[in-house]
């Protein structure tokens, strides 16, 4: 899994898988869409006006949880 977020155009993407010619993009708001492929398998998601969603909910921190063993890590995201 990877986690990128591009400070020109505001957008942060989660890629599960490396997209194929068969992914689709899904449009679930005006902030965020779904790469995924026929099979329901999803690549990524996109999130757009990211700045303004991590920023209001998590200070601008990803937060990174192991439900399993309860282990946490905190990593700054700059958006500015």
């Amino acid at each position: 899994m990877k986690f990128t977020y591009d400070t020109r155009y505001n957008i942060a993407y989660i890629r599960f898988h490396e997209k194929s010619k068969d992914v689709e993009s899904i449009k679930i708001s005006d902030e965020l869409v779904v790469d995924m492929a026929p099979d329901g398998t999803i690549y990524g998601i996109e999130l757009l006006n990211a700045n303004e969603q991590i920023k209001e909910k998590d200070m601008g921190k990803l937060l990174i949880v192991n439900e399993a063993t309860g282990s946490t890590t905190e990593m700054p995201i700059h958006t500015d």
